[in-house]
């Protein structure tokens, strides 16, 4: 019997988690929708990671101070929870900003996934 292939969502968020661990290791980050939001004002972010499971509203906001910062946004396909373990913590993530990708090429990844 052939090994059961993961579709191309789960290779997708493997990579993406693969990725995270590295700019978490090398780079800088922030977690938390306050610091998104002072980081987009101060146009200091490069990625914006937003969780799956995170309200509407706040996303919508989010992405509207991303697009008036000029701040690519990538919506994450796990949930916080899944977020925070990516991230490395053992807490909840719902957003997390990437300011210093470091070694990482998380930054063209992501970007190259959402067109």
């Amino acid at each position: 019997m052939a090994p059961a292939s993961k579709t191309k969502a789960a290779k997708t968020s493997e990579s993406i988690a693969s990725r995270l661990s590295l700019v978490v290791k090398s780079g800088k980050y922030t977690l938390g929708y306050k610091s998104a939001l002072k980081q987009m004002r101060n146009g200091k972010a490069k990625l914006v990671l937003i969780a799956g499971n995170c309200p509407p509203l706040r996303k919508s906001e989010l992405e509207y101070y991303a697009m008036l910062s000029k701040t690519s946004v990538h919506h994450f396909n796990g949930t916080n929870v899944a977020l925070g373990t990516a991230a490395g913590k053992l807490f909840r993530v719902g957003v997390m900003t990437i300011t210093d990708p470091g070694d990482s090429d998380l930054l063209s990844f992501a970007e190259g996934n959402t067109a």
